[in-house]
């Protein structure tokens, strides 16, 4: 059955925009290689690290989404949306691989007037160096003659009870102007405004400067936490009163790390371009290297705050609460959690974990014992230690049952704990 709309990859950003494209009535399908995530998504469940409820999911499925490993169920769609995962890798450079396999799928499918989009998280350049000639080959049609092809950077808010699709503006980089005319329209469907950029590259460098905005402003904080921390200041009362300020700040806030799908990325490492600036970004750098250390820094701090109270980390039962990237969502992808347990296990301490969103857990191959009664939990372990603030945690009454409160997000109030 012809659909308005394809979506190539049902993670992160493929979900949510099939779930807002049903919600306005556009006849969406999905497809993704990936067998047990399709099979999960038709049972009504979350792949793993999707962004969406179960009730969610169940809700698209009712609307008429269907999900599928077919590739064949690309030709008969008007518009296509290639969100196919990307990650960085250990050599810190972007794994394309599944967006050059999204191409090639598409592209031995795809019609004439058909609007092709890029979502997924790439290097500047990669709509027109990477994505086109894949398409033009497979397909022997012309990018911005016989069919249109642009970037709409992802830009979702998983979990966010004020920023939903509908809300957030939607940029768009068109290869021609026509091309970002036939994106715009598409996306003017779904939400309330959309910003024209120059051309695909503005808007894949939209992505990439929101990310480093990010990832170095939180460097930033991580870094004055520990300053604070060894001159004795309150760091949060700091970012309280700073707060205050109309102009010229944004509050930050520290932690154990930083998680979810953005990660920090410089453009020089383009394996698949031959130009290069010939130096560093310089900021990016240090800011990964600055949010690679917290988890170390973390499972310090509560060796320290143990060894003050006359315990030692090794034997120390240790309670963690909250293992995931994000308040409020099942998703661990680049969450600190498993580094800071990693480390604490190093130590010998005896780790439990509780988190509302995740049943099971396991670090370094081994599964890690869930609580199931918190405060009792709490009351029992040496350590408490808040690594996300799921909205579910009361934290006055935590920091009233547990020992020893460690909160790594600044969420409890003054005196209840002992905070990063």
């Amino acid at each position: 059955m012809p659909a308005d709309l394809a979506v190539i990859g049902l993670a992160h950003s493929g979900l949510p925009l099939a779930q807002a494209a049903t919600a306005s009535g556009i006849s969406t399908i999905g497809y993704d290689p990936d067998k047990a995530a399709v099979a999960e998504i038709s049972a009504g469940r979350p792949p793993k690290d999707a962004p969406l409820s179960a009730s969610e999911v169940r809700r698209i499925l009712a609307r008429g989404f269907r999900a599928d490993t077919d590739p064949a169920v690309l030709g008969r769609v008007r518009t296509t949306v290639i969100c196919a995962p990307t990650a960085l890798g250990a050599d810190r450079a972007l794994d394309m691989s599944a967006v050059r396999s999204a191409a090639r799928t598409l592209a031995t499918r795809l019609r004439p007037r058909a609007t092709v989009i890029v979502e997924s998280s790439v290097y500047p350049g990669t709509t027109e160096d990477v994505v086109r000639p894949l398409l033009e080959e497979g397909s022997g049609l012309r990018a911005g003659r016989d069919f249109h092809l642009a970037c709409s950077p992802s830009r979702i808010d998983p979990g966010s009870r004020t920023h939903g699709y509908g809300n957030i503006p939607k940029v768009i980089g068109g290869l021609t102007p026509a091309c970002t005319e036939a994106a715009a329209a598409f996306y003017a469907r779904l939400t309330d405004k959309v910003v024209r950029a120059r051309g695909p590259r503005e808007a894949e460098t939209t992505k990439l400067l929101e990310t480093n905005y990010r990832q170095i402003n939180i460097a930033l904080m991580n870094e004055m936490s520990v300053f604070c921390h060894d001159l004795g200041i309150d760091l949060w009362d700091v970012v309280r009163c700073a707060e205050t300020k109309p102009f010229g700040f944004q509050s930050f806030r520290p932690g154990p790390g930083v998680g979810g799908p953005g990660v920090p990325l410089d453009p020089n490492y383009l394996p698949y371009h031959s130009r290069s600036l010939g130096y560093p970004l310089r900021m990016v750098e240090l800011a990964q290297e600055v949010n690679e250390r917290m988890p170390r820094y973390v499972s310090q701090r509560a060796a320290a705050l143990l060894n003050e109270h006359g315990k030692s980390a090794r034997g120390a039962r240790i309670l963690l609460l909250g293992v995931t990237y994000k308040p409020d969502l099942s998703s661990q992808e680049g969450a600190p959690a498993r580094e800071v347990a990693t480390r604490l296990l190093e130590l010998g301490a005896q780790l439990s974990y509780h988190d509302p969103f995740v049943p099971q857990w396991r670090v370094a191959g081994r599964p890690v014992p869930r609580a199931d009664s918190l405060y009792e939990a709490a009351a029992a372990a040496d350590l408490t230690m808040l690594l996300q603030n799921h909205r579910t945690y009361d934290l006055q009454g935590l920091g009233a049952k547990a020992q020893l409160l460690l909160d790594t997000r600044g969420a409890s109030p003054a005196g209840a704990a002992h905070r990063l």
